[in-house]
């Protein structure tokens, strides 16, 4: 069953099928991704309130904080605030109240614009599978989120009802759902390219099972940054973004003479790399960019590739009838992103590293790594494109990162998750 169908499916689900939690209940759970054609963002679609209702979200891999509009329409009959002086309140990094009720600071990570506004309780609920059962929807019913206000989602996905936070917090989406079902504090990201529709898995560390072919992750460990980039912070507490150990960068196995100290992350939270899906391509500091855009370019000639105008926000482009398409995307050099060490990498082919670009009479193949500037907090942040048909996991119990390259390889992309050997395979 394709994912885009899940909706439907889940709906019936969720009028005729339940599973009861246990302290024991290890199964993981599925909800469909889809990349936004206007914005190349991502949203996640779950299953909130009382009654259930199918709810797209802005998928934000660093945030802390989900957060939902509630306004008029917010209706659920198992909604509820929090009150002030309850050790629940005071566990929240605001400790904030307005009017007696518990409050948060939602944030939209793009315009990093945040207010003051309620905390509260509902229900949640998303697709499980398990070899035992009828593929039941699990319900959290103690799912803890912020209201939101309109102008909080200026800039996110279109036609989304709020913020899906999947950061380090202990109130995170991923972080909720272990703590629920006491299960691995662990999830990871099938990121779809264009309409197709890819998936997040939640509560297991066992990504083979959503393939019909092997899936080998390469792993490598989060770095924890000291300091939040968020508006609002709390008492010097650390990042909830995910940061990876990136020692060098090669071009077609060439190593680009980087400044070695702005890979790593300091005291003052500045350098490093991170994971976002704020950011549709991978930014890179200016001193990186230009010694990227320069090698690149250089490798390209082997492959009588010749520079065009560029297109912006990108800086090199070439000529698509220039290009040879394969399996994996066009033929240019290999990106390798080196991590802790040389024998650990995370290659990219020009399904990962090129965007297609066709507009207007312009139809072109440009390198998809934009110039971030020189004074960007992080040096590498690895943007949503760049990981799109790859899986990526976040085990954040084992401190550690998996990641494949990219599964046109296998001939296979994101719109491929599939349970063919459980009992419900999704095909």
């Amino acid at each position: 069953m394709p994912l885009s169908s899940l909706c439907s499916r889940f709906s019936f689900l969720a009028i005729s099928l339940f599973l009861s939690l246990t302290p024991t209940l290890q199964i993981p759970l599925l909800a469909p991704i889809s990349k936004d054609p206007s914005s190349q963002l991502y949203t996640i679609s779950l299953f909130l309130k009382t009654p259930l209702q199918h709810t797209t979200l802005h998928l934000d891999l660093g945030s802390s904080l989900t957060w939902l509009l509630c306004d008029s329409t917010y209706t659920s009959s198992s909604s509820h605030q929090i009150p002030c002086n309850t050790s629940l309140c005071d566990s929240f990094p605001s400790n904030a109240c307005s009017n007696d009720t518990c409050a948060l600071f939602p944030e939209n990570p793009l315009t990093r614009t945040t207010l003051l506004d309620t905390a509260r309780i509902d229900s949640l609920a998303l697709p499980s599978y398990d070899a035992s059962s009828q593929s039941p929807l699990v319900l959290i019913s103690d799912f803890i989120f912020s209201c939101g206000v309109a102008h909080l989602v200026q800039g996110l996905a279109t036609n989304v009802a709020g913020l899906a936070a999947l950061g380090r917090s202990n109130y995170s989406l991923p972080a909720q759902i272990s703590t629920a079902l006491s299960s691995p504090h662990s999830f990871s990201l099938c990121l779809p390219a264009s309409s197709n529709t890819g998936a997040a898995i939640f509560a297991s560390t066992t990504i083979s099972y959503f393939f019909s072919s092997k899936i080998d992750l390469t792993y490598t460990p989060l770095i924890l940054n000291p300091v939040a980039d968020t508006v609002v912070t709390h008492n010097s507490q650390p990042s909830d973004e995910y940061f990876i150990n990136v020692t060098s960068i090669k071009i077609n196995g060439k190593a680009l003479p980087i400044n070695g100290s702005i890979l790593t992350v300091d005291q003052t939270g500045f350098g490093g790399t991170k994971i976002s899906t704020a950011e549709p391509y991978t930014v890179l500091e200016s001193s990186i960019y230009k010694l990227f855009v320069q090698f690149f370019v250089n490798e390209s000639s082997a492959f009588n590739l010749t520079v065009t105008e560029a297109v912006e926000p990108f800086g090199v482009c070439y000529p698509a009838g220039d290009l040879t398409e394969t399996r994996v995307g066009p033929a240019v050099p290999t990106v390798d992103l080196v991590m802790h060490s040389e024998e650990v990498f995370w290659r990219m082919f020009g399904g990962n590293s090129m965007v297609r670009i066709e507009k207007e009479g312009v139809d072109v193949w440009c390198l998809g790594f934009v110039d971030g500037g020189n004074r960007r907090r992080t040096a590498v942040v690895i943007g949503g494109h760049q990981l799109e048909d790859s899986v990526v996991e976040f085990d954040v119990d084992s401190n550690r990162f998996g990641f494949t390259s990219s599964l046109l390889l296998q001939g296979a992309n994101c719109a491929n998750v599939s349970l063919t050997n459980l009992t419900n395979p999704i095909n």
